[in-house]
Order: C-alpha cells, then sequence, then structure tokens
C-alpha cells in the first residue's frame, strides 16, 4: 500500500486556519455574551466564524495528510493584469479614503465607477467613454443611495453623509 505525498505548504495553511480559530476563540471568550434585541449577544457571530474556521483548518489538514490537491487539474495560465487591478484597487481605496469626506453615497459611487472600469479591462473590453462614465456614475448612485437609506433609517445604523438630508 503506497503513502500519498504529504505537502508541506498545504499542511501549513491547515495549521495557520487551525491557529486563527483558536486565536478567534480566545478573544472571543471576552467580548459580552448578554443577548440583546436579537436574542443573541455580541459574541455569536465571532464564535460561529471562530467553528467554522476550525471545521476548514482540520479538513485542510485531512486532505494534506491523504494525498493533497494531487489530483486536481492545474489551473489555465491567465497572465496578471495589473491595469485592471489597479483600477479596481483605486475603487477600494479611494472608498476607504473619502468615505468621511464625501460621504457613503458619493464615495460607494466612485468606487463602482472606478471598479466597473477594472473589471471591463479584465475582460479586455474597452474601459468606456464619457457616456459610459455618466452612465456607471448614475448606476452607481442607484446602487448606493438605497443602501445607505436602509442603512441609516431602517437599521439605525449611521454612516457619513455629505449632507445632514440623509441621501448624501
Amino acid at each position: 500500500m503506497s503513502h500519498p505525498v504529504v505537502s508541506r505548504p498545504q499542511v501549513w495553511m491547515g495549521v495557520g486556519c487551525v491557529l486563527l480559530a483558536l486565536w478567534m476563540m480566545w478573544g472571543a471568550q471576552f467580548i459580552s455574551s448578554e443577548a440583546g434585541y436579537g436574542g443573541v449577544g455580541p459574541n455569536f457571530l465571532p464564535w460561529v466564524v471562530a467553528v467554522g474556521l476550525l471545521v476548514c483548518g482540520g479538513l485542510l489538514l485531512w486532505q494534506a495528510f491523504h494525498g493533497g490537491y494531487q489530483h486536481m487539474p492545474e489551473p489555465p495560465e491567465a497572465p496578471a493584469d495589473w491595469h485592471a487591478t489597479a483600477w479596481v484597487s483605486a475603487g477600494v481605496l479611494a472608498n476607504a479614503l473619502l468615505l468621511t469626506t464625501l460621504g457613503f453615497t458619493l464615495s460607494c459611487a466612485l468606487c463602482f465607477v472606478l471598479a466597473v472600469r477594472g473589471l471591463r479591462l479584465s475582460e479586455g473590453k474597452p474601459a468606456g467613454g464619457l457616456r459610459q462614465t455618466l452612465t456607471d456614475v448614475a448606476t452607481g448612485l442607484l446602487i448606493a443611495a438605497p443602501v445607505y437609506w436602509l442603512f441609516s433609517k431602517l437599521l439605525s445604523i449611521n454612516l457619513p453623509g455629505l449632507t445632514q438630508t440623509g441621501w448624501l
């Protein structure tokens, strides 16, 4: 009977996942478990994530010690598309940097415009001219404004706004 080859990187990935789960479990002990209006306390979700990580880490370790991923097909060679990645990254960073300055709605719309441009480029499509950019801005606003309203009015979560009206 032949023994499966053990892949050290896969073992380390499983060990890292288990250690992260144990660290989260240790930290979750110090979060209050007093139930809120939903019947669960603020420590519920960290415990769910930690247990999920522990299960995934265990499965990764089991897989690594039983042959790893040797039977999976090789991934296709795809060149890195740094131009598209730069556009998407710029959108996420702009959102993070401008959230308190421009407000939730405008910063999320800007993130949408930049990310969509990058995603178009990654598919080999043209990034879009002025008309496409204006369409992207309108689409971004139509997505971000209702989300802002739902969070601020329905869930009573304070998101940064540009004005006091509640929409920007």
